[in-house]
């Protein structure tokens, strides 16, 4: 059996659930990181959603891509349909990646969202990422705790991003 590479660009670069041979940071071409996912389940309900990332289309996303060993694939993959797909907001499909400390492409299943979705939030205003970020939780916890998890991680991997950085200022601003 091959060897699954998953890409991981919010909770599954920090918490990613299944066993992998190894880790390697990444960069995904063509997406996105984008709070754009209203989340009726892990992190809202229906009534008070919460929002999560998606990849969405345009620019670059850096990530983590975990390469998975292909007798435990078939598993790794059953597992993240449970777990990625519960309102089935994201397309699963297989995009190349870039391994950046070789420079070496892979191909690596990726869930990208689903623009079609009820879910999709789009290109929402700041107040209002603030704000459902600020009230969201769900089966896996609160909304404040996916941002700072995720914003965690990307300073451990040396990434900085403004936006995110402003969005938890504004949340704990909020929360206070």
């Amino acid at each position: 059996m091959q060897d699954l590479w998953v890409f991981g660009y919010g909770s599954l670069m920090w918490r990613p659930g299944f066993d992998f041979v190894e880790r390697r940071d990444a960069r995904l071409y063509g997406y996105h990181r984008e709070f754009c996912v209203f989340s009726h389940v892990h992190r809202g309900t229906p009534e008070k959603p919460g929002l999560v990332f998606g990849l969405d289309r345009g620019g670059a996303c850096r990530g983590a891509a975990f390469r998975v060993a292909g007798e435990k694939a078939a598993e790794v993959y059953a597992y993240l349909q449970e777990r990625e797909q519960v309102t089935s907001v994201y397309l699963d499909v297989m995009r190349p990646v870039r391994l950046l400390e070789t420079g070496e492409k892979v191909a690596a299943l990726c869930f990208i969202v689903d623009r079609a979705h009820l879910q999709y939030a789009g290109k929402l205003a700041f107040d209002d990422q603030v704000r459902l970020i600020a009230e969201g939780k769900g089966q896996s916890g609160a909304n404040p705790d996916y941002l700072f998890g995720t914003l965690t991680h990307l300073r451990e991997i040396g990434i900085r991003d403004a936006h995110l950085e402003a969005l938890w200022h504004a949340v704990l601003q909020r929360l206070s």
